[in-house]
């Protein structure tokens, strides 16, 4: 039976935690943080939209205040981090490329079916053996041989083959150079590698669920597949057995028959929230693909959060605005923005924010709110903060920007 019952507010509490995200910075960052940081969440998604900040280093100002972005750069130069396909294209700490390897040799990493590279043979070989002669090589310096002009919708072939090569891991991302990748052999960039050391399958598996309950703090078995995609009969039978064996424990959760899952090493936090004794702290704003809110599922059971990601909707059928930043208050989702920094012009532009349904407005939460979005905007070198629009806009004074 369970020995610890939370409150709905208590899992909250312990999820964010779980995330980094409860407790404002206690000093200024340094670069071991940043890794540490992908350490405590087992993969930090990458995504190239660069209207606030790239997603993740957006998601590290979250949880570390301001930090230099370079170091992210750095890690992965260091090859103390790597990048694969996990939840979706992510950076993962090195110590666990054991497991992803098996993601790779079982084909899990690529969406390039064998019929395209038979049909693509000599520009999907052309692009390895190129690499292995010469070395390591952006997607820029193959020539666009198919005669067309290049969307992000629409790679070129030779775009494509070194995907379908990183998918399949034979090649890595050995460094960014203006956030492009260059991509080298991975012999080379992983020296000494022997696929013998990879995880067979059910190992990799338990290893995944593992580390998703503990950066997830506690979670319902039907919110630990979404963390690194993996299939969601499976992942609860895999978590079921683990509870058997012990690697992973039962808690209960006020007003629920489904008990939650939480790994060992997250005794105290869970023990702390059970007992009121977790203090929430953290207002800031949160990369739309930020792992807190990955599962929408989740996000909704957990926080009464509905978020959808609009700028991958025409104009028209926003509700809210192009890039969506969810504001975190306190250990509550109260509200999203929609942000754009002009670095040039030194101006952190809110185009409109919106607090949820219910939401009270006072002093303590303006203040909270405006320090954040100072701190946020300071971070991007764009220190003037102006908000165009604001619901309700009671709140708008409050956030002391002048």
């Amino acid at each position: 039976m369970p020995e610890i019952t939370l409150s709905p507010r208590a899992l909250r509490l312990a999820c964010t935690a779980a995330q980094g995200l409860l407790l404002s910075p206690r000093r200024p960052a340094v670069k071991e943080d940043v890794y540490q940081t992908i350490r405590e969440l087992s993969a930090l998604q990458i995504d190239t939209i660069n209207i606030v900040a790239r997603s993740p280093y957006l998601a590290l100002f979250s949880r570390l205040g301001p930090y230099r972005p370079a170091w992210l750069d750095e890690l992965l130069a260091e090859k103390r981090i790597f990048e694969f396909w996990a939840h979706a294209a992510c950076f993962l700490p090195s110590e666990d490329y054991p497991i992803h390897r098996r993601v790779m040799l079982n084909g899990g990493g690529t969406w390039f079916s064998e019929e395209w590279r038979a049909q693509n043979a000599e520009a999907v070989q052309g692009v390895l053996d190129h690499i292995r002669a010469n070395g390591a090589a952006r997607s820029a310096d193959f020539e666009r041989s198919d005669g067309k002009k290049g969307t992000w919708w629409d790679w070129k072939v030779e775009k494509k083959a070194l995907e379908y090569w990183f998918g399949k891991g034979e090649l890595m991302v050995a460094r960014r150079v203006n956030f492009q990748r260059v991509y080298d052999l991975r012999e080379r960039v992983r020296p000494g590698w022997d696929d013998a050391q990879a995880l067979a399958w059910p190992e990799a598996e338990r290893e995944l669920v593992l580390r998703t309950v503990y950066a997830l703090g506690a979670a319902k078995a039907g919110w630990i597949a979404d963390y690194f995609r993996l299939k969601k009969q499976d992942t609860a039978a895999c978590a079921r057995q683990l509870a058997a064996e012990g690697r992973l424990r039962l808690a209960a959760l006020e007003g629920s028959d489904e008990p939650l899952y939480y790994h060992p090493g997250r005794q105290t936090l869970l023990e702390e929230a059970a007992n009121g004794r977790l203090r929430a702290e953290r207002t800031t704003l949160l990369s739309p693909f930020d792992s807190l809110i990955w599962h929408r599922q989740r996000m909704k059971e957990l926080f009464d959060f509905d978020f959808t990601i609009e700028c991958y909707l025409p104009a028209a059928k926003r509700k809210y605005g192009y890039f969506l930043l969810p504001i975190l208050h306190r250990g509550e989702l109260i509200g999203r923005l929609d942000a754009k920094a002009h670095r040039k012009q030194g101006l952190f532009e809110v185009i409109a924010l919106y607090l949820e349904p219910g939401v009270r407005v006072d002093e303590e939460l303006g203040a909270a709110l405006g320090q954040a979005l100072r701190e946020c905007a300071a971070w991007h070198a764009a220190p003037q903060v102006l908000v165009r629009r604001c619901q309700p806009p009671e709140l708008l004074p409050l956030l002391q920007l002048e």
